[in-house]
């Protein structure tokens, strides 16, 4: 819960409706596009969040931890008892789909 959501640089917000779009490369590698994607497909891939998830990505600043952003989204749940866990649990999601990084906050950092 001391770690610290960082959103990946190549990951870029758009918005749709007042939900967050993530727009990033298919490829790692600029040079791949080229060689790899048809004409018809676009290099860039979307994934629309949902009021939930739009919420958890707009406290995603790079220096609030997981815990103050689930404290700020205690009103958001509405004081759902479960809360908790499934932020952080779709905190682990966008670590493991490398939309964000998860970062240690030690003592002498704060």
């Amino acid at each position: 819960m001391d770690t610290v959501p960082v959103r990946n640089g190549q990951v870029n917000t758009e918005w749709e409706d007042g939900c967050a779009v993530l727009v990033f490369p298919r490829f790692k590698r600029v040079h791949a596009w080229h060689r790899l994607l048809p004409k018809s497909l676009s290099p860039w891939l979307h994934v629309r969040l949902e009021a939930h998830g739009t919420a958890v990505w707009n406290l995603i600043d790079g220096r609030r931890t997981v815990r103050e952003i689930v404290d700020l989204l205690d009103s958001h749940f509405q004081g759902e008892a479960n809360y908790p866990s499934r932020v952080t649990a779709y905190l682990a999601q966008l670590q493991k789909d490398g939309f964000i990084h998860l970062l240690v906050r030690y003592a002498e950092d704060v």
